[in-house]
């Protein structure tokens, strides 16, 4: 006999509050396995069409081991050094835009800079945040990101985990399709299924365009000359997951600063502008279309918030975590709005014929 619903409802609400609780208290334990699993995950389609083209699980695994590991010395050794390096010099040079940027709106419109002004005393106020606090705000998040993301985790454990569990993926699939609740299977099974689609759509997908666009602004942005190429470029695609905006913030960063360099050089201000016009078209005819199709039910804004929660609640972790728990609510959640429109609650206690036979 089948445990009653309010029961059933209990046991999963216990395993969801011992699963929060594992998150919140191991974090700093489990988060190389996390972000191990999420490479496992975002490589497995790549493994099954290697296995189809002919290659073992084991030779398959190994291949894309050997690509990622020196995809990642590349870019600790030859991209990382040099995106530290321009934010410092940002962060450095920033008080100086500012102080031209108010030398210039005081020659061309000095109504607006007079002493008092809300425009002037925002300026100064800014320059003066970024000259205290911008060399603290840098060393902070590099002394963190050095913290979370030690050597030892990225450069041992994230790939050995990566690695095995990329190798055993569909087997650990298979297990835990065995220990599903043998009444609530099929649903579970399509549940699953649409949760994998909205997760792959994003993750596979849309980290593809922020890695591809990324590397467009980043290497057009260092060919026109432009003095912090590569961290707007960076930035830029870091944020194109939300539409538009990677590219707004992007390209008026990336104006302002090379209206900082290039003041006069209207042709070279033209070519970044057009880079970043460009960068919006291929975006949304050729790139976005061919790896993330059409909408995948996680909304950019439910994305942001489940971001801020759980980073919030549950630290870097938490990040790593809230787009799985993201598509996992949006899915539950149509899931439920399914259900309460096939409901007498939703549909009326008649039916449609009963009411027609009692009106005639």
């Amino acid at each position: 006999m089948a445990l009653p619903v309010r029961h059933q409802m209990t046991y999963w609400s216990l395993a969801l509050v011992a699963l929060l609780a594992a998150l919140w208290g191991l974090g700093s334990v489990i988060l190389p396995f996390l972000t191990g699993g999420a490479l496992a995950y975002f490589m497995d389609p790549v493994a099954d069409r290697l296995q189809r083209a002919g290659m073992s699980r084991v030779a398959a695994t190994s291949v894309i081991a050997l690509l990622l590991s020196t995809g990642f010395v590349v870019v600790g050794l030859l991209v990382l050094p040099t995106l530290i390096r321009q934010s410092v010099q940002l962060i450095e040079t920033a008080p100086d835009i500012f102080n031209r940027l108010q030398a210039f709106l005081t020659a061309r419109f000095p109504g607006i800079m007079d002493e008092g002004s809300v425009v002037r005393d925002t300026l100064i106020a800014i320059g003066e945040v970024i000259k205290a606090r911008g060399g603290e705000l840098v060393k902070g998040v590099l002394s963190s990101a050095i913290s979370v993301l030690s050597a030892v985790v990225f450069v041992v454990v994230v790939p050995v985990v990566a690695f095995y569990m990329l190798l055993d993926w569909d087997r650990m699939v298979a297990r835990i399709d065995n220990l599903l609740p043998r009444e609530h299977a099929p649903v579970i099974r399509r549940l699953a299924s649409e949760i994998d689609r909205v997760m792959a759509g994003f993750l596979r997908g849309q980290v593809s365009v922020c890695l591809i666009l990324g590397t467009f602004y980043a290497i057009t942005l260092m060919l026109a000359g432009l003095q912090f190429g590569l961290l707007v470029g960076a930035a830029a695609g870091a944020i194109t997951f939300i539409p538009y905006v990677g590219a707004l913030i992007g390209g008026v960063l990336a104006l302002g600063l090379a209206l900082f360099q290039f003041w006069g050089d209207w042709v070279s201000i033209g070519i970044v502008a057009g880079i970043f016009v460009l960068g919006q078209f291929l975006e949304g005819n050729m790139v976005t279309p061919k790896l993330v199709g059409s909408s995948v039910g996680l909304h950019p804004l439910w994305l942001i918030f489940a971001l801020s929660a759980f980073g919030s609640a549950f630290g870097f972790v938490g990040m790593l975590v809230a787009v799985p728990f993201a598509a996992m609510i949006g899915v539950l959640v149509r899931f439920a709005i399914e259900r309460y429109q096939a409901s007498r609650l939703f549909q009326g206690l008649g039916h449609p014929d009963e009411a027609t036979d009692e009106d005639a």
